[in-house]
């Protein structure tokens, strides 16, 4: 079917107690194997795609990709710009076929925070598909393409002043800081799951939990209890991918062949993004 606007997927899971998937892909091999994921469990799901992906290959490269894949497919699935550093790039990812956008003013103070997110969110208001808007408030630490956060750098998000970011800004969610960070942990992180509750109470919008790789499937059920509607994975999907190629190559050293060694890394990501799919609660939801 054809690409969704992920409003309503995050709407459909608000409603009804689960969360949507969403996972950062890379390549051709990496998107169908979410997708493939995601239909074998009948899930509704999200691609995304960060900056440093996006300078890889351009935004209208992987919306073709998106559409020429999810097109075949049976399940509604929405493709998201992740972690969107600039005003520039949400304007090229929508109007090149994004169905959802996040801009990321985390690091701005609140003020300037506000002001580039209703930019973005009036911009999208323009775009023929009008993409969704996702922003954050607060910062998650550990690194994610060119932003990083240092131990310490790191701020949980204040339920006031979600309120009057989701007011001021007309978002459609609201990705919060409560424990989590960027990449692999080095121990079990600690999420805030009481201040999860009050975001909760704070906000109407659905709430996106970024930085999900690694996190205990226990931890992630229950903020999705709590009312997260939206959760990331990214490194984790990376790190199976490669691990899966790099052992082909290596037992095999005569192997040129890219479609020999894409295949098992494609096989890894669908078996974990299955796995992931289920946690999140979101089997047999279309």
């Amino acid at each position: 079917m054809p690409l969704v606007n992920s409003r309503e997927l995050l709407q459909d899971a608000q409603a009804h107690g689960y969360a949507v998937g969403a996972f950062n892909v890379e390549n051709m091999e990496m998107m169908q194997a979410v997708v493939a994921a995601a239909e074998a469990e009948s899930a509704p799901l999200m691609l995304q795609t960060t900056p440093s992906t996006l300078r890889y290959a351009g935004p209208a490269v992987f919306a073709a990709m998106a559409q020429a894949i999810a097109g075949k497919a049976q399940i509604p699935v929405a493709i998201h710009l992740d972690h969107g550093d600039s005003f520039e790039l949400c304007r090229q990812a929508a109007w090149d076929g994004y169905t959802s956008v996040m801009i990321d003013g985390s690091k701005l103070p609140l003020e300037d925070n506000i002001a580039l997110v209703r930019r973005v969110v009036q911009m999208a208001g323009d775009v023929p598909q009008q993409p969704a808007v996702e922003a954050e408030l607060g910062r998650l630490g550990g690194k994610e393409d060119s932003l990083e956060v240092k131990p310490g750098e790191d701020i949980y998000t204040d339920p006031g002043e979600a309120a009057r970011f989701v007011e001021e800004t007309g978002i459609d969610s609201l990705a919060v800081a409560i424990g989590t960070a960027h990449g692999f942990y080095k121990g079990k992180p600690k999420l805030d799951f009481d201040r999860l509750a009050q975001l909760r109470d704070a906000v109407r919008v659905p709430l996106v939990l970024h930085g999900s790789s690694g996190v205990p499937d226990e931890d992630v059920q229950k903020v999705i209890s709590l009312g997260v509607c939206k959760v990331n994975f990214a490194t984790e999907l990376r790190a199976a991918y490669t691990e899966a190629t790099r052992k082909t190559l290596s037992g095999d050293p005569g192997l040129y062949d890219p479609k020999k060694f894409g295949g098992p890394g494609r096989e890894a990501v669908t078996t974990l993004v299955r796995h992931r799919i289920a946690v999140c609660g979101s089997c047999n939801r279309v």
